[in-house]
């Protein structure tokens, strides 16, 4: 079928599955579901009526978020506690995709710095902090404790935060890429939820199989298997069971999977992430909704179902080393771990890698570098005076060592080339604000909160700019450096870039205005206040870091003001390096669309 009829018809399609509701009503049906899509670093402007047939339609037959956020950092774990809790990251303490957590996480073979995205360590770094990890209520659990039917599926790591408490007291239902396999691929348990007989009788009854096979490029094979539990066990069940309704997270791997490991032209910058393969990950997400969407009208359950579809970031193509004048790549010369190597020079120390037992690593003898990134840099691995944990588009860096410490990391950052925006730990700049002239403090960004996880002394996010030749517009053709092990021309994301903090948000169903196009700022911040709205729960906060409900976007929900401006650091750096960060504000929440020195970050607008 031609892609535009077939877009035609998808919008048909939901228009019946999704009718207005009466103009009357006042209160939502009693007993209300309420389904999250998230598809992993889908960008607002890559979807199309080519590219994403059902996404296109859904905004525009719902509503459609046309001035979406992500937060920052804008990495995954980040943004699935935001998705979950409602709160900004500083009340959360899952500050990234990678952390220091300053004790040996047992889950990982007792290193403290560690990947997030994994089961074990998301129970291991629980268990040890308690309510100051995730201590806010989620959304699932708010649901489950009304009475709800509860499940999450999806991505291992980000699905399992969206119920943590699922995960340590096996209540509800979660399903992930480690499900049924006890050992990972590095051979330590993985630490998976048990997904509870009745539901594993019916994956059986469907002729499934009791794991999901492995994730590819794109990736097919394993969203499908997720999207048949969905439809064919899952959906089924959460009817039978959810008398007072029921709240499903799906959580899609595409397309981050594909645009991360695409391999059009790498080496290259076009056509970066929006090549064909980078399209066949967009049209995969697009095709597991289109699949959930039809479930619900064969259930008989799309009349009291809303659907909210978000993206925890959006993407940009990377490059290991800075542009030309003239636009053009040099050479690559920043290997995975670049950071760790310059500050270890800079502190005239050794560098030690969390991920290889703690071994020294020999970087001036050998050109030898951090096997992810991240690294001790110290005398000794168990006395370290800084620490790097590289996420991407960021990293995040600690200072151990004292404030003299921070002092010779910020000065190498503010001058180094690559950097394209420095956060610094309020503390520090209070403490000696001339040292750190410059930065922006971590709480303009909300990264200080209630939770107690260990702070990173400095944020530094990468430079990025638009890519030489390409023609989509700058938040498609947006290139960054990453502290990465993937190549040039392949995708990352994490920088405070406007290309990576603009996802894709849009929602329809009975509960939500048809055909609206919402100009108001929202985040996935907002995503569980707006659906806890719907869903009459009431969730008391432990932070004041917290979203808001989209209810301009509801029903009979009036207009809303908002505010926009930019904030700047308070006195110069070195050079004149000043800080800057757009954003807008809706009463007290507030919204960044982008960070950073001038001219060094993509949709940065210059005081």
């Amino acid at each position: 079928m031609h892609l535009t009829r077939f877009a035609a018809t998808v919008a048909l399609a939901l228009a019946v599955a999704f009718p207005a509701a009466s103009k009357h009503a006042k209160h939502p049906a009693p007993h209300r579901n309420v389904i999250v899509f998230v598809a992993d670093g889908l960008r607002y402007d890559s979807v199309t009526r080519e590219t994403a047939p059902t996404l296109y339609a859904l905004r525009r037959q719902g509503v459609d978020f046309t001035n979406s956020h992500s937060i920052y950092p804008t990495v995954t774990t980040a943004n699935a506690s935001a998705i979950a809790t409602g709160h900004y990251l500083g009340d959360t303490g899952d500050y990234a995709n990678t952390l220091w957590f300053d004790y040996p996480v047992m889950a990982k073979g007792g290193t403290p710095l560690t990947f997030f995205e994994d089961d074990g360590v998301l129970r291991d770094v629980k268990a040890h902090f308690g309510d100051d990890y995730m201590g806010e209520t989620s959304l699932l659990a708010a649901a489950r404790a009304n009475g709800m039917a509860t499940a999450v599926i999806g991505k291992i790591g980000p699905a399992a935060i969206q119920d943590i408490t699922a995960m340590t007291s096996g209540d509800g239902i979660v399903v992930d890429d480690a499900a049924n396999y006890p050992v990972g691929l590095d051979g330590r348990p993985t630490g998976f939820v048990k997904i509870g007989d009745d539901l594993a009788r019916r994956i059986k009854d469907a002729g499934l199989p009791d794991k999901a096979p492995l994730p590819s490029v794109p990736n097919n094979t394993n969203q499908a298997y997720m999207t048949d539990v969905t439809v064919k066990a899952l959906l089924p069940l959460l009817k039978e069971r959810g008398t007072k309704g029921f709240a499903l997270l799906y959580w899609c791997r595409d397309p981050d999977a594909t645009q991360h490991n695409q391999e059009d032209n790498v080496g290259a910058l076009l056509p970066g992430i929006n090549g064909p393969t980078g399209h066949a990950g967009i049209a995969d997400a697009d095709a597991q909704l289109k699949r959930i969407l039809d479930a619900l009208k064969a259930l008989g359950l799309d009349k009291t179902t809303d659907v909210f579809v978000t993206a925890d970031h959006g993407f940009s193509t990377i490059s290991h080393s800075l542009p030309t004048d003239d636009g053009d790549i040099q050479p690559a010369s920043m290997p995975q771990g670049f950071v760790a190597i310059d500050l270890a020079k800079a502190l005239t120390t050794k560098l030690f890698d969390p991920d290889a037992d703690m071994g020294e690593i020999l970087f001036e003898e050998n050109g030898a570098h951090p096997s992810h990134g991240s690294a001790l840099i110290g005398p000794s691995a168990d006395k370290p005076l800084a620490i790097v944990a590289a996420n991407g588009g960021s990293d995040l860096i600690y200072t151990p060592g004292g404030i003299g410490v921070a002092k010779t990391v910020y000065a190498r950052l503010l001058a180094a080339p690559y950097t394209g925006a420095l956060f610094v730990n309020d503390d520090l700049l209070k403490e000696d604000p001339a040292a750190f002239a410059g930065a922006l403090p971590m709480s303009a960004v909300n990264l200080l909160g209630a939770s107690h996880v260990p702070n990173p002394a400095i944020v530094l996010g990468f430079r990025s700019w638009v890519a030489r030749g390409c023609t989509l517009g700058e938040r498609l053709c947006a290139v960054e450096i990453a502290d990465t092990g993937l190549h040039t021309g392949q995708g990352m994301h994490g920088s405070p870039s406007r290309a990576d903090t603009r996802n894709f948000m849009a929602a329809i169903g009975p509960d939500f205005k048809k055909g609206f196009a919402d100009a108001t700022p929202v985040s996935n911040a907002d995503v569980n206040p707006t659906l806890a709205r719907i869903l009459s729960l009431k969730i008391a906060p432990r932070g004041e870091l917290t979203g808001r409900a989209a209810t301009e976007a509801l029903l009979h929900g009036k207009p809303v003001t908002s505010t926009s401006g930019t904030l700047a650091a308070e006195q110069p750096g070195t050079g004149g390096m000043t800080m800057l960060l757009n954003w807008q504000a809706v009463g007290n929440v507030r919204y960044f669309d982008a960070a950073g020195f001038a001219g060094r970050i993509v949709g940065l607008k210059a005081k």
